[in-house]
């Protein structure tokens, strides 16, 4: 039987934030460091800078540059699967997913439902795929919709049959985004995109995909809520863990590299899509931190900001930064500074300097810090 580490919330927390590259040493290229977190989520709000771009600069600092991803992407170093940034050898471990779509198992209803909508589909996937093969990569207003079956929803996808229809065909395999131009994502042909290379079966690949989340995690739930595109839990990856706190119960798993390693902590801000904050729930468990993403609630009902930046100092989540980038302004607004624990002078000084350096980076004057 496999030994339980026994951890405190301090270790959990550290082992997590070692995992996401958020120590003083700071990993050196984009890459790199995308392999190593095993992914970049896209999203397109840019209150202060894109989701991916932040996560990047928190790792990287202002030596990297949005232009960095843009070549990283056009090289195919890296690639776009379902709104993520992934390595390119990381599609390896999708092939047989996408092989085996809609799943291997008993489907559940959304499945057949979506199975069901392709195959009466049938003849507009075809002729999308035709298209691409001739004229590709293209946006996706200029690919045909003659879907006998229109994509109901009660939400802003209804109707939206074309662009559906290729978020499927990207979880078969058929299709990929290729690039893009300003907004608009390029579909080509996945065989164009995607690198050749040996395929896992799902079993495997599910196995190496959950490894290589806990080496991004540092640590992890067995299980966790269902997450179709990237979930938060490992499976048995790693080795068993507690954390030895009252009201944070069950069984963990840990990645045992990272328990005994010296920690030297710094000041980040973070993405509120940022891996070390993304599950909530262990984010409270782990850090006693709340957070939400306020952007889709009325304004006089948000305790932090539209989009506000978790703080982290050290080994611990101090507070929350509601800043917004006015570029036509040139200015880097400081709206607030929500602390969580009353800061010290250094700490003060310390989120000062990031807050300084974040607007730096984005070529913006900050007017007023603190």
């Amino acid at each position: 039987m496999a030994h339980v580490h026994t951890l405190s919330r301090q270790d959990a927390r550290r082992v997590a934030i070692r995992a996401q590259l958020l120590q003083r040493e700071r990993p050196t290229d984009l890459v790199t460091m995308v392999r190593h977190l095993t992914l970049l989520q896209l999203d397109p709000i840019s209150a202060v800078a894109p989701s991916a771009d932040l996560v990047a600069w928190s790792r990287l600092g202002s030596s990297y540059s949005p232009s960095d991803l843009r070549a990283a992407l056009d090289d195919r170093r890296l690639v776009e699967l379902r709104a993520m940034v992934r390595p390119a050898e990381d599609i390896a471990l999708y092939r047989a997913d996408m092989a085996a779509w809609p799943g291997t198992s008993e489907l559940k209803d959304w499945q057949e439902f979506r199975r069901d909508w392709v195959l009466a589909n049938d003849r507009c996937r075809r002729e999308i795929l035709d298209r691409l093969r001739d004229a590709g990569p293209l946006p996706s207003r200029e690919l045909p919709d003659t879907c006998e079956k229109p994509w109901g929803s009660t939400g802003w996808t209804n109707n939206k049959n074309v662009t559906q229809l290729l978020e499927l065909m990207v979880q078969r395999g058929e299709v990929a985004v290729a690039g893009r131009k300003g907004r608009d994502r390029l579909w080509d042909l996945a065989e164009r995109v995607y690198p050749d290379g040996p395929v896992l079966v799902v079993e495997e690949a599910e196995r190496e995909r959950d490894r290589r989340r806990l080496r991004a995690l540092g640590i992890a739930r067995v299980r966790g809520p269902e997450c179709p595109v990237e979930p938060a839990d490992v499976g048995e990856a790693g080795e068993p863990a507690v954390v030895a706190v009252e009201g944070v119960r069950g069984e963990w798993r840990l990645d045992p590299a990272l328990l005994d390693e010296p920690f030297r902590g710094r000041t980040a801000l973070l993405s509120p899509f940022d891996r070390l904050v993304h599950d909530r729930v262990r984010t409270q468990e782990l850090f006693g931190f709340e957070y939400q993403l306020e952007m889709y609630k009325p304004a006089a009902k948000r305790r932090w900001g539209y989009f506000a930046l978790p703080v982290l100092h050290g080994d611990q989540l101090v507070g929350k930064l509601d800043a917004t980038a006015d570029r036509k302004a040139g200015m880097l607004l400081v709206n607030a500074i929500h602390q969580d624990v009353p800061f010290t002078k250094a700490m003060a000084a310390a989120v000062d300097r990031e807050i300084a350096d974040l607007a730096r980076w984005l070529q913006l004057d900050v007017p007023r810090v603190s």
